[in-house]
């Protein structure tokens, strides 16, 4: 049987500008997946760009070569993460000056 774990990174977080999650150490799982749920923003305009960063001691990062995501008003957004190393963590924007309330969730399996 496989082994599974969901995380929630930030619950009903309000974000602005330039930001990062909490490192999460995943070094076991063999593959993960974001979930970014975007609960309401401060204007119909704002955007929130995203992008996986991975680390091999949770302290130096890089971004991870995998696709920025872009989320403009209420949606959720997700995708997939492999061959990641040991830490993963989401480093984003919340652009035009205004703000997002969001979710964070992290799923990993073996």
């Amino acid at each position: 049987m496989r082994q599974s774990q969901a995380a929630v990174l930030e619950r009903y977080r309000v974000l602005r500008g330039d930001f990062t999650t909490e490192p999460f150490e995943a070094g076991w799982a063999g593959e993960a997946r974001w979930f970014v749920q975007v609960l309401e923003t401060s204007q119909p305009s704002t955007r929130l760009v995203v992008t996986t960063q991975l680390s091999p001691d949770g302290l130096h990062w890089c971004d991870a070569e995998v696709e920025t995501q872009v989320a403009e008003g209420t949606t959720i957004l997700t995708w997939p993460v492999r061959e990641f190393g040991q830490w993963l963590r989401i480093r984003g924007t919340v652009e035009d000056e205004g703000s997002a309330k969001v979710q964070i969730y992290l799923t990993l399996k073996e």
